[in-house]
This record gives structure tokens, C-alpha cells and sequence, in this order.
């Protein structure tokens, strides 16, 4: 398909496929970030935590389907993550999943000051200096990753139904 037709169609350009270079890097960073994390002590599923409400706000399907999962095969529960847009309003979360958690929101939202200053306000209460810094970077990688799939409009597919478990005799 020519350019002139794909964009006569709605066609949209997977730019990580149209720029692989830049993508490779991308995903670099996101595996230096992934290193970072993991040396500043947080656990999968709270980065999986960080990466799923970042792409709740930026509505990203693709990066909410693949994080949904990875945060299950996590050991996250299916409650947590279906309360997730309010965790704010559940006692679900530890004081410092809801540091992490106000953080990324700020990251992902930051023209609006008072709420950064609050979020990082209640992140210094209970998380280290490398915590908060491996929480804004996961953010800022993911709010990448969202850019890319929400502007390319990655597809989600169906997954098929895991057959329901049988009783034992």
C-alpha cells in the first residue's frame, strides 16, 4: 500500500516497526529502567502496579493487556487490578504501593504542580532516594511505551479462554 493510500485509509504507521533503530533504543532504556528497579528493591508486581495505572491514564489497550498479564504471571491479584483505577479509595495497597502508585500519577501528569508536590511529598515519606527514582523512571519508560502504541494503534487480540478448571474426586 502506497503512503498516499494508507493514510486515504485510516492506516496507521507503527512507528516502532517504521524506526526500529529508535524503538531498539527505547527498549534499551526500558531494560536499564527494569535494572534500576530491581536494584532499588521494587518487586514485579508493583512495577507492573506503576506500569498498568500509567497506561490506564494514557488509555493504552495494548500496554494495559500486556502488563495486565505480565502482573498476574507476577503473582498480582485479579481484585487489586480490577480496583486499580481507585486505589485511592481501597485499603488494598501499602502505604509505599500508594507512594509509587501518586508518583507515576504525577509523572504521567506533570503540568499539574500541586499534585506532583503532594505525591512526592507522601513518596519521601516512605520511600529511599533510588526507590523514587526507579518508580519516575518506569514511569517515564512506560509513558513512552503508551506514546508508541497509542499513536501506532497496536491491536489488542483475543486471547482464548483457559478451559474451566475440573473438579477433583
Amino acid at each position: 500500500m502506497t503512503d498516499t493510500a494508507a493514510a486515504a485509509t485510516g492506516v496507521r504507521v507503527f512507528v516502532d516497526k517504521q524506526s526500529p533503530e529508535a524503538y531498539r533504543a527505547l527498549t534499551a532504556t526500558a531494560e536499564a529502567v527494569r535494572g534500576v528497579a530491581a536494584a532499588a528493591g521494587l518487586d514485579r508486581p508493583l512495577v507492573e502496579l506503576v506500569n498498568i495505572r500509567v497506561s490506564q491514564i494514557n488509555t493504552c489497550a495494548y500496554c494495559l493487556n500486556l502488563h495486565t498479564r505480565a502482573a498476574l504471571r507476577a503473582g498480582e491479584t485479579v481484585q487489586r487490578l480490577g480496583v486499580l483505577p481507585a486505589w485511592r479509595d481501597t485499603d488494598l495497597f501499602t502505604p509505599r504501593e500508594r507512594a509509587a502508585l501518586a508518583l507515576a500519577e504525577a509523572t504521567t501528569r506533570p503540568a499539574d504542580a500541586g499534585t506532583q508536590e503532594s505525591a512526592y511529598a507522601e513518596a519521601r515519606a516512605v520511600l529511599s532516594d533510588d526507590e523514587i527514582s526507579a518508580v519516575i523512571w518506569v514511569a517515564i519508560t512506560m509513558n513512552a511505551f503508551n506514546r508508541v502504541s497509542v499513536m501506532s494503534k497496536h491491536p489488542v487480540r483475543a486471547v482464548p479462554a483457559s478451559p474451566p478448571a475440573t473438579p477433583s474426586a
